[in-house]
Order: structure tokens, then C-alpha cells, then sequence
């Protein structure tokens, strides 16, 4: 595996934790029922555990580091929002 692979999973996974976290307190602050956070936190791991898998094997470079970048400035502007 190559260590391009690596990095660009780990830069997408620390950002989609926060922002499943992020996701979880809307969710709670919405509902207040701890059942929509847990199907809310469910949700959003499993899709990114998905994407951090495709990243690892599969996905073209380029499509990548975009995959990456893209999640790491949706989490910052959801953090600054919030």
C-alpha cells in the first residue's frame, strides 16, 4: 500500500470523525432523543468507514486527495458555523 494511500486516509478520517461528532450534537439538539444520535452517528461512521476503505484500495489519486480536502473544509466551515 502506498503511503500517499495512508496520509490521505488519515486527512480524511480525522475531519469525518469531528464531523460526525458535529452531526450527532445537531442531531441531539434537534431531537433530544438519544436513539436519532445513535442512528445519527451510525450512519455517518459506517459512510465513512465505506469511504476511508475506497480511499485505501480503489480510488484514483486526484479523486482522493478531493475526497479529502473536500471533507477536511465541509468539517471547518460546519465548526465555525456551529
Amino acid at each position: 500500500m502506498e503511503g500517499w494511500r495512508i496520509l490521505a486516509t488519515v486527512l480524511l478520517g480525522v475531519p469525518g470523525v469531528i464531523g460526525v461528532l458535529l452531526a450527532m450534537a445537531k442531531a441531539r439538539e434537534k431531537t433530544g432523543r438519544g436513539s436519532t444520535v445513535a442512528v445519527t452517528g451510525l450512519v455517518g461512521l459506517t459512510a465513512l468507514a465505506v469511504t476511508a476503505v475506497l480511499t485505501l484500495t480503489t480510488l484514483p489519486g486526484p479523486v482522493t486527495w478531493v475526497l479529502a480536502g473536500t471533507v477536511a473544509v465541509i468539517v471547518s466551515v460546519l465548526a465555525l458555523a456551529s
